[in-house]
């Protein structure tokens, strides 16, 4: 299968999310399966909102992701150009072939007229499909439109009948093609539309599989009629299940629909999102839920995808990220951890304290953005509560009593290890009457200034004897 050539096509008017991404992620795992070609085709055909920051952006978060492309801008390729706007005069080439068929004829209607007939038709409760008023206008009244500066758009013609495929995931799909009426290919402006331009770049870029969202089923059959009209061979069509969220509508900004450089700077990892994405609604043939790239690659068949659409689980996904974390070595984990320190003001160039600390954090850690407010508490000077339970805790008569006996016996050692951390807090425990979380909660605000973190023992021990003897005598003082 070494003829295999994928492509994925995305358009700049907004950044990459996770749907795109998935759709992306599967046509590239499906090229390195089969030994095929990657290709990335920019539709920027959408002049007043497409942007060239927008595209940078795009090309950032796939080569985050890790995607590379064999064909496509930045790389080049012999079936270029790969935007397509710069490949308008290759598509009025092709509308010149339909013309000459007869296929593609100027339609006039006006953008009032064509509402103005749509209204009549639901008032009838009837879908609305073109009248052809246009299919036979007289000469005459062509020159007319033209003279009073009209420009029409080309539609092209469709005939009734079957339309019939076979796809790998979803099965036999039929349509009439007397359901859509006669469809524009071309704007007044001389853009085409989505449908015409994906047919003629995918045939003239020799795509074989058109890997896609299942949105995009019902544009399948007018493609078809493209390819048969331009005398085309037809690709593999695959249309994937759509990513929906848990309450089962398409994915909201609630639900997972970010944009994919958004992910990226909570800290999620790129081999996460694409093991979770190229499993969504997919099973691995291991049964697991985390797979390496590789074996990802090796898995990977049509067949155990399902039909029924997939659900985003943001839970889930935190969940494998935070395993993954967790499963790093820390040599690892500092080096990934080290732009979010960094930004946050956090110096790692201590590494031996940080992997002190990351050893006792990195169970609680689901994202690296979370380290730095994990990491805080070892870093800082003073306690400074704003927490309103931690304000609430230190302040009761019971915690100033815990805190009294723990600077007593504190004084009683040279240093602090986690060892003695448990020796002294059972003295103060049998001093002052009070156990488990009444005993350990304002020790912990005292020394961290948080409710919850990681082992308090090793805590304090990483803190050392000065700076914990300091915070707790902030809070007594």
């Amino acid at each position: 299968m070494a003829s295999v050539r994928v492509r994925f096509a995305p358009s700049p008017t907004g950044h990459l999310h996770i749907g795109n991404a998935r759709t992306a992620i599967i046509n590239w795992i499906f090229a390195k399966k089969t030994g095929g070609t990657f290709i990335l085709r920019i539709e920027d055909t959408d002049i007043e909102r497409s942007t060239e920051t927008l595209m940078e952006s795009i090309f950032e978060d796939l080569k985050w992701l890790g995607l590379d492309w064999q064909e496509g801008p930045e790389v080049g390729g012999e079936f270029g150009p790969y935007r397509q706007s710069e490949r308008l005069e290759i598509y009025r080439q092709h509308l010149d072939i339909l013309k000459s068929k007869e296929l593609a004829y100027p339609c006039f209607c006006t953008s009032d007229e064509l509402e103005e007939k749509s209204k009549e038709a639901k008032a009838r409760g009837k879908d609305l499909y073109y009248d052809r008023k246009c299919l036979n206008l007289p000469k005459q009244e062509k020159s007319d439109f033209e003279k009073a500066g009209r420009k029409p758009v080309w539609r092209f013609y469709v005939s009734p009948g079957g339309i019939e495929w076979q796809e790998p995931v979803k099965g036999t799909q039929a349509f009439d093609g007397g359901n859509f009426g006669d469809f524009v290919i071309m704007r007044s402006d001389g853009i085409p539309t989505y449908n015409f331009a994906a047919v003629v770049d995918d045939t003239l870029m020799q795509i074989s599989h058109v890997i896609r969202s299942d949105d995009h089923v019902s544009n399948t059959p007018k493609q078809i009629l493209l390819y048969r009209a331009l005398g085309f061979e037809l690709p593999q069509f695959v249309h994937i299940p759509m990513i929906l969220g848990p309450d089962l509508n398409r994915l909201s900004k609630q639900h997972g629909a970010t944009p994919v450089g958004d992910y990226k700077a909570k800290g999620y990892l790129p081999e996460v999102l694409i093991n979770f994405l190229s499993l969504l609604g997919c099973s691995s043939q291991s049964e697991q839920e985390f797979l390496p790239i590789e074996k990802l690659v090796s898995e990977f068949d049509f067949s155990r995808m399902s039909k029924s659409p997939a659900i985003f689980d943001t839970v889930k996904l935190n969940c494998v990220n935070g395993n993954y974390i967790l499963a790093l070595e820390l040599d690892e984990l500092i080096f990934l951890a080290a732009p979010f320190l960094e930004s946050a003001g956090i110096d790692p160039s201590d590494r031996g304290k940080l992997e002190n600390i990351f050893s006792i954090i990195k169970k609680n850690v689901e994202c690296l953005g979370q380290i730095p407010e994990l990491v805080k508490p070892f870093y800082r000077d003073s306690i400074r509560l704003t927490d309103g339970q931690a304000i609430a805790l230190y302040s009761k008569d019971v915690s100033q009593k815990i805190y009294w006996a723990f600077l007593r016996y504190l004084q009683s050692y040279d240093h602090l290890d986690a060892g003695k951390f448990i020796e002294i807090m059972k003295l103060v425990q049998k001093e002052t009457g009070i156990m488990g979380k009444d005993l350990w909660a304002p020790i912990r605000v005292a020394l961290t200034g948080q409710i919850h973190g990681p082992e308090l023992p090793k805590t304090a021990e990483i803190l050392g004897k000065e700076k914990c003897e300091g915070f707790v005598r902030e809070l007594v003082d």
